[in-house]
């Protein structure tokens, strides 16, 4: 695959070619479960898919930052932030099978 990028389009021509649904209402499905994703993020749940990994929001305190150009102390604000934990499943797939042990 390389450098590719996959888009929504991509995933909607997807389920379009496999599950046989029309190309309007395959479009639809792809929408209504990133829009399902996102609206249990947004209210702070953890999206967990089994066999493929875990969005987890995390809520991050306010710290002195520094810029790097003038070495002055700046605060960052309280903010939440957005990580991903791939399952192990996922993990071994995109190594090909070979074990991880840098758990």
């Amino acid at each position: 695959m390389g450098e590719n990028t996959v888009t929504r389009a991509d995933l909607c021509e997807a389920v379009y070619q496999k599950v046989g649904l029309s190309r309007t209402e395959s479009a639809d499905l792809v929408e209504l479960v990133l829009s399902q994703i996102a609206d249990c993020l947004e209210s702070g749940e953890t999206v967990k898919l089994s066999s493929f990994g875990s969005f987890v929001v995390r809520e991050k305190g306010e710290r002195i930052g520094r810029n790097p150009k003038t070495g002055e102390e700046v605060p960052i604000a309280p903010r939440r932030v957005l990580v991903f934990k791939p399952s192990a499943v996922l993990k071994q797939r995109i190594n090909n099978g070979v074990d991880d042990e840098t758990d």
